[in-house]
């Protein structure tokens, strides 16, 4: 193979090796890009099967790190909404409120050195589906986070009293 050919091979292969390496989610097209001030993260499910995603649950935080004492207590003023995506049916999550800190206001013991500490508002728990991405639109300077649940195997009967 001549030199030129192998140039032309290398470049196909390479574009070949970007696009599925950096290919999103497919139903990730109908969702809008973030506006103006805000960025759209994106959350990608491990696939399961239909019947097992029944038992786990996703759980959304948004928030920011930020130094603080030790001792008090800090959150935002955020909240995550759910917002239909017109003409899709699919859902989007979009974060409303204030992004400012509120803490309780315990003296710290003195010389108590500042921790960085990860401070969110109130999550969401939302269903588990791998088929679909998670979308959420936030303020810039938020970072969102997930946790996934799994309900355990065990039910419990309740009493009637």
């Amino acid at each position: 193979m001549n030199t030129n050919a192998t140039r032309l091979l290398a470049i196909v292969m390479a574009g070949f090796c970007v696009n599925v390496m950096g290919a999103d989610h497919p139903e990730l097209k109908a969702f809008p890009p973030a506006k103006a001030g805000m960025d759209r993260f994106v959350i990608e499910l491990p696939n399961k099967e239909r019947g097992e995603e029944d038992a786990f649950r996703v759980e959304l935080i948004v928030g920011k790190e930020i130094m603080t004492d030790p001792v008090n207590l800090f959150h935002l003023g955020v909240t995550i909404e759910p917002r239909d995506l017109e003409g899709w049916g699919y859902t989007y999550y979009e974060v409303k409120g204030l992004a400012e800190v509120a803490g309780t206001l315990m003296a710290p013991p003195e010389g108590a050195p500042q921790i960085l500490k990860f401070v969110s508002g109130q999550p969401l728990l939302i269903l588990y589906n791998s088929r679909l991405p998670i979308v959420i639109y936030a303020p810039k300077g938020l970072e969102v986070r997930y946790r996934i649940w799994k309900a355990s195997d065990v039910t419990e009967k309740a009493e009637i009293k």
